[in-house]
């Protein structure tokens, strides 16, 4: 049956086009010139996956680097069979890309009452500012980032837009100074890489996070790990085409579920709430059944498998899944525990369906009771992020 009408869709996956200013109006003097400025590149340029694009693109000058954008980042109202890779202009996306008051109009066309936005220019965990030598400059970026985020783009809106921030990455004691600052000003998550190592920092069963963690579970924030945003994406063979890239994708949130079932993160820090942000939920099942199959067979004879807890137990009490097209996962929701699905809508990204983000919900939870419907789309989601309806 269609989702009744007081069924509000809240999304926990967007993305947003940092506007041209955010840097420039933000950073410390002494970081301006160094830090992110969006201008019009006077040659060809390459972009992160070598692709080149003309003269007359535009790119963020970023320490000495100039760095583009594809307009797939901003391709929302466009159709599949007219979309083309080629450089993003921000004349040319639409303004719900990068403006709070144009993204509440697009959320309204699309059904969407609430969302959760990662970032674009950054990286989707920040990463973007990992690689920086220089650690002022990276910290002073992240702060002015989550800055826009909680005093701008939340702001406007506060019951339409829950607050997500970014970390500076290379420093944990950092890390844990930013959390408590942000967490102060009313920040309800934190994106997190779905995999620590191809940046060059500890994996996720090194202790030196711990303090992260702890501080984490004290701010009751939402740890949130989006697909691709270490920016190793899964490629079997080296001629891979794209395409194998895209199907495989989902995978490398399956590699995230497993890293922190079988780390120690969540028997020490119970408090840590992990979503698999753009991971999808047909493979879900499949992981657990398989994991605790690992643990039934080698728990008392291996010293990293804990010897009580199963993995799925773990899962069902830290970990949420998130849903954008996958019609399998719905059928198998009962396996994957209802209270621990989430609903995206990807705006403004090629996987997105607006304006039908709504419209397509009601198609694949047409056979859904309407009680787990509506905990899949709104009530799992304001309970997980601390985001009540406030009217």
């Amino acid at each position: 049956m269609p989702l009744q009408a007081h069924m509000q869709y809240v999304s926990v996956d967007d993305h947003l086009l940092e506007p041209p200013d955010l840097w420039t109006s933000r950073l410390p003097a002494r970081f301006r010139e160094r830090g992110p400025n969006l201008v019009e590149c006077t040659e060809p340029l390459a972009d992160d996956f070598g692709k080149v694009f003309p003269a007359g693109s535009e790119a963020w000058s970023f320490d000495g680097l100039l760095i583009t954008q594809t307009a797939g980042m901003g391709i929302a109202g466009i159709a599949p069979e007219d979309r083309r890779r080629g450089p993003l202009h921000y004349a040319s996306v639409r303004p719900g890309c990068y403006s709070i008051k144009d993204r509440i109009a697009d959320m309204d066309l699309d059904g969407v009452q609430a969302q959760l936005c990662f970032p674009t220019f950054a990286r989707f965990a920040g990463t973007r500012f990992v690689r920086t030598a220089d650690r002022a400059l990276a910290l002073a970026c992240v702060q002015a980032y989550n800055d826009f985020v909680l005093d701008e783009w939340c702001a406007y809106a506060p019951d339409r837009q829950i607050p997500m921030v970014l970390m500076p990455l290379g420093d944990v004691a950092a890390c844990v100074a930013e959390l408590e600052r942000t967490a102060a000003k009313g920040a309800r998550a934190v994106s997190f890489p779905e995999n620590t190592v191809p940046l060059g920092l500890p994996s996720i069963f090194d202790h030196s996070w711990d303090p992260f963690w702890a501080a984490v579970q004290d701010m009751q924030l939402v740890v949130c790990t989006h697909i691709g945003s270490s920016g190793d994406t899964p490629k079997p063979t080296p001629d891979s085409p794209q395409s194998v890239t895209s199907f495989l994708m989902p995978t490398s949130s399956w590699t995230t579920l497993v890293t922190f079932l079988m780390s120690h993160v969540f028997h020490e820090f119970p408090g840590v709430k992990l979503a698999l942000s753009e991971g999808g939920l047909g493979w879900i099942p499949a992981a657990l059944e398989r994991a605790d199959y690992v643990w039934q067979q080698h728990r008392h004879d291996r010293t990293d498998l804990h010897h009580t807890v199963r993995p799925s137990d773990l899962y069902r009490s830290n970990v949420f899944g998130c849903l954008l097209d996958d019609t399998v996962g719905i059928e198998m929701r009962h396996r994957i525990g209802v209270d621990h699905i989430l609903f995206e809508s990807d705006y403004p990204h090629a996987d997105s369906k607006w304006p039908r983000s709504r419209a397509y919900a009601e198609k694949i939870l047409a056979d859904v009771p309407d009680d787990e419907a509506h905990r899949m789309i709104e009530r799992n989601a304001r309970a997980l992020f601390r985001f009540p309806r406030t009217s």
